[in-house]
């Protein structure tokens, strides 16, 4: 699986899966590929500071996201908080999900399927149903994308969330399919979403997958893309033929790439704001934005701080030295200092809010002694470690207190921070390091234990291939047991199995949050209504509209 990292400013995100192998963020964004009437690519963009114009007079919404823009676009690879957010707007799925409760509701099929625990799922899709050049939607189109996701031979993202439960997807006629499921799978409706139905006559055509890489993006949903500037902004309009469940508010959106803290505020604050929505907001700003008459609320989730320790690269092979450094961490601080509150030291894998949660048989409260006691113990002195790090600006934020706590139990600490493109770029290369600080959100994808667990952990994940863990004993006895859990039917059979096995994930201490923390969007609320604030990165204004 891909990672999950943030673009530019936001928590890391990105490697991009193509053909067989993995190419990083600097691999994407690149070049210009047309786009119905609009340009992906070099050209300056349309406009990056048109205004609302607001109201009940409509006009252009100009969000402000948080995040880059040059990551892939192509829904079966991307990680791309930007891109992901776009994606919504633009495609659509045989089941949707609510954005917050994550519950499904039926996009291009006509209904839920009533028996989630068969072993078939039935849909027919809507009626009418058209692409954004105007052809139909059609069986052939389904089956297309899930072939893709299921192909062997082919590497997706997506795939690690399907592979496992779903064994093929038939067309029946032109307008239903039938999912043949592996095992019964409840599940699996939710993740459904993740499935974005793309046209096969679009797609299928020699290097169509790398455009849509770069940005190209024709789907079904109630918003067509009209521009998109990996460096700056992306520009949709409303869809007229559009004729399915979340129909647009908005005549035309311009979305704003900007990763840079203070200048993504400046975008929104005052009387003259240029935009109505921004995601990421700091913590710092939150009171001199309310006092704006500006609406800032939060979305506590998943979002986290972790560490991931090369375990090819001695000491951090032995647990003890992983344990070692994650109980030297005063996490309270980092939360008073970085987070001004908004987070919550991790105690399992899962954040507290998460369904499936309960706290983990090891929790590492801030002990120093016990740190100290784990490096003598582990035999390793005077150790030096070179933290790696994405710039994202509340990690950069949270950096300082790592290095203080570790430099107090005697671990010489140089911080490294860099662009996230080039972290993961140096980590799909292969390149040696011993432990990276990144941030991350499977939330992104969903909010189910199965689903999180499987993004980070797993034999054929891209995570456990940056630790050089999939291997270890203890590793293939984990993913045993998640396989185990997978298969498990019962609801409650099910959690206590995934409890279990967070366990030895947060005992062994590989790829382990530090914090949880709370995301902030800020909005106008004179201008905008149905905003729900997000506990993962980007905006969703399926439910939105003008006051």
């Amino acid at each position: 699986m891909t990672p999950v990292t943030r673009d530019g400013d936001g928590p890391p995100r990105r490697a991009v899966l193509r053909g067989g192998g993995a190419v990083g963020l600097g691999a994407v964004g690149l070049g210009a590929v047309g786009i119905g009437g609009g340009l992906v690519g070099c050209g300056g963009p349309e406009s990056t500071n048109e205004t609302g114009g607001g109201g009940k007079s409509g006009g252009t919404l100009t969000a402000v996201i948080g995040y880059g823009n040059d990551g892939s676009w192509d829904p079966t690879v991307t990680a791309s908080a930007f891109a992901m957010a776009g994606n919504e707007h633009i495609y659509e799925a045989l089941l949707g999900t609510d954005p917050i409760t994550r519950e499904p509701y039926p996009q291009l099929a006509l209904a839920v399927p009533v028996d989630l625990k068969a072993t078939t799922w039935k849909f027919e899709l809507r009626a009418g149903a058209k692409w954004h050049d105007g052809k139909p939607v059609t069986a052939d189109d389904v089956v297309f994308v899930f072939d893709r996701i299921l192909d062997p031979g082919t590497q997706t993202l997506v795939k690690g969330f399907f592979a496992s439960w779903l064994k093929e997807v038939r067309k029946v006629d032109a307008r239903n399919v039938e999912l043949v499921l592996k095992f019964p799978f409840p599940d699996g409706a939710a993740r459904l979403t993740l499935a974005k139905i793309m046209p096969k006559h679009v797609y299928s055509r020699p290097g169509a997958w790398e455009e849509a890489t770069k940005g190209k993006a024709i789907g079904s949903g109630p918003y067509r893309q009209t521009a998109h500037h990996p460096k700056s902004n992306t520009t949709f309009e409303a869809f007229a033929d559009y004729n399915g469940p979340r129909t647009a508010a908005f005549q035309k959106m311009n979305w704003l790439t900007i990763v840079e803290a203070s200048s993504r505020v400046a975008k929104i604050s005052g009387a003259g704001a240029d935009a109505e929505i921004a995601d990421n907001i700091p913590y710092a700003n939150i009171g001199q934005l309310k006092k704006s008459g500006m609406t800032v609320e939060g979305g506590a989730g998943m979002n986290n701080l972790f560490l991931m320790f090369n375990t090819a690269h001695k000491p951090f092979d032995d647990v003890r030295v992983r344990q070692a450094l994650h109980y030297a961490i005063d996490r309270e601080k980092m939360i008073e200092v970085a987070l001004k509150g908004h987070g919550k030291p991790a105690t399992s894998f899962l954040n507290e809010g998460n369904p499936s949660y309960r706290p983990a048989k090891t929790v590492y409260g801030y002990d120093p002694k016990k740190a100290k006691a784990l490096l003598e113990e582990a035999g390793v002195s005077g150790l030096k470690v070179n933290l790696m790090a994405v710039n994202v600006s509340w990690i950069a934020d949270c950096l300082p207190t790592i290095k203080a706590s570790w430099d107090a139990i005697g671990v010489k600490t140089t911080l490294d921070p860099q662009e996230t493109t080039a972290v993961f770029t140096k980590l799909d290369q292969k390149k040696d390091f011993q432990v990276v600080a990144a941030a991350s959100n499977p939330n992104q994808f969903g909010i189910e234990a199965d689903l999180i667990m499987h993004y980070n952990y797993g034999p054929d994940n891209i995570w456990m291939g940056y630790a050089r863990w999939a291997k270890n004993a203890r590793a293939k006895e984990l993913f045993r047991l998640m396989d185990k859990a997978t298969r498990e039917t019962d609801a409650s059979r099910k959690k206590t199995m995934v409890q279990d096995y967070i366990d030895l994930v947060a005992e062994e201490a590989v790829l382990y949050p530090v914090v949880h923390n709370e995301l902030m969007t800020a909005w106008d609320p004179k201008q905008l209504t149905g905003i729900r604030p997000q506990p993962y990165p980007g905006i969703n204004l399926l439910q939105a509209k003008w006051v």
